[in-house]
């Protein structure tokens, strides 16, 4: 199956999932994330628990190419963070911030996303073919 199919087919399934995962920059946002004993544990705690819904949602759907979807659904995440961050950032703080001021944040912020998807994806994988 084309990779393009995949995307068409699970659409709504990538776009839920990168929806889903503004969780942690909302709550960052928002300030929410301080309630953790400090932010970095905030967000390595809450990245670990979208991770984990994703595999359970993909895994709970019996997804055909978890890969894929989990992939796009990272690099779904990693635009709309972006463009949020790109709206957002001139309103909270007074000036554009974020990756659209450095074009090797922006590659970067999208290949690291992606690569979460990919790790999820494989491991939402191994579930999905044990059964």
């Amino acid at each position: 199956m084309k990779i393009i199919d995949i995307i068409k087919n699970n659409l709504s399934l990538i776009l839920g999932l990168g929806i889903l995962a503004l969780i942690r920059p909302m709550m960052k946002i928002t300030g929410i994330i301080n309630l953790f004993s400090t932010e970095q544990f905030g967000s390595i705690f809450m990245t670990i628990l979208i991770s984990l819904v994703w595999l359970f949602i993909v895994v709970k759907k019996k997804a055909k190419n978890p890969i894929v979807v989990l992939v796009f659904a990272g690099i779904t995440y990693s635009i709309l963070a972006i463009i949020l961050s790109g709206i957002l950032s001139p309103i909270l703080d007074g000036s554009l911030q974020g990756p659209l001021t450095n074009p090797l944040a922006l590659v970067s912020v999208i290949v690291t996303n992606a690569i979460w998807g990919l790790v999820v994806g494989a491991v939402a994988s191994a579930f999905l073919n044990r059964k």
